[in-house]
């Protein structure tokens, strides 16, 4: 009785504490965003934004085919921005999680120093390695696997590396805290039965990883959906993304109705297809747990 009533004192210290913390950032993000939901309902007259009730903000969004390209393009790349982030970094988690090495730590540290650098600089430097006189084209051009120089920047493929190279470190560190915590014995042990490397990680490790799998596709996926530098930088006129479209519409063309508009349907849609995403990734692993 005792340890129940110290536990519930202690859970209810604990909530009172982040209590404040949680009401401000909620402020933070609902204020903004209930005013851009109000926003979206006005008219926007040559110049200025008037104050109304219309839906003609949302009719343009969903019938102007350019910004329906404009928005499945955003989430093509989120969506393989995401998968190639799991696929590349899975292994690293994996190593990083079960390494004894004494240089873990110089891993680790080497694994977050990116972070540290802006988008903008990272995406400078990917424009030096995919340009025309880049660092991939020398290479290729040097190993006679083409002529001339390969196109590859300011297309999809060089938003889609770039955008990669910026969520790989947080995919990583996500996966290998929850890794870490995995008795690696019953994988071991697993494998003293007859189960090969691959069926062991299949069918031990990877539906114990699964709550991490769907914690780091989902902050990778919403990262991606709402890039700016990247694309901006990376894609310039060959490709549009959602982020750099509203932009456009509020600093450029003052058009804050619209621009509210592109707003609020990335937002909703980027929590509609992550929340079903890690819906899909959590009933996946409690049938696996259960069978």
């Amino acid at each position: 009785m005792d340890v129940d009533i110290k536990g519930n004192s202690e859970k209810r210290r604990g909530a009172s504490l982040a209590f404040p913390a949680s009401v401000l950032v909620l402020m933070i993000m609902i204020v903004p965003i209930l005013m851009l939901f109000r926003y979206s309902f006005n008219h926007f007259d040559a110049s200025m934004m008037v104050e109304g009730f219309t839906l003609d903000n949302y009719v343009k969004f969903f019938q102007d085919s350019y910004y329906r390209d404009v928005f499945f393009s955003t989430v093509y790349v989120a969506a393989t921005c995401t998968v190639l982030s799991l696929v590349l970094g899975f292994p690293v988690a994996y190593f990083l999680a079960k390494t004894q090495s004494r240089y873990k730590s110089l891993f680790i540290i080497l694994l977050v120093f990116p972070l540290m650098v802006g988008n903008v600089v990272r995406a400078a430097g990917w424009m030096v390695i995919l340009g025309n006189a880049g660092f991939v084209n020398f290479i290729a051009q040097k190993l006679g696997l083409v002529d001339a120089p390969m196109q590859i920047m300011y297309t999809p493929l060089a938003v889609i590396i770039g955008t990669t190279g910026v969520v790989l470190p947080y995919l990583i560190l996500t996966l290998q805290s929850v890794l870490e915590g995995i008795d690696f014995s019953v994988e071991e042990a697993a494998q003293s039965l007859g189960a090969s490397f691959f069926t062991a990680f299949r069918r031990v490790v990877l539906p114990i990883a699964a709550p991490g799998v769907a914690a780091g596709t989902l902050l990778v996926f919403i990262l991606c959906m709402n890039a700016y530098a990247t694309p901006v930088l990376l894609g310039g006129t060959g490709i549009t993304m959602m982020a750099p479209a509203l932009y456009d519409q509020i600093t450029k063309a003052a058009n804050w109705p619209f621009g509210a508009t592109l707003a609020l349907v990335l937002v909703v849609a980027t929590l509609l297809m992550a929340l079903f995403s890690n819906w899909l990734i959590h009933r996946r692993y409690v049938k696996t747990m259960v069978s």
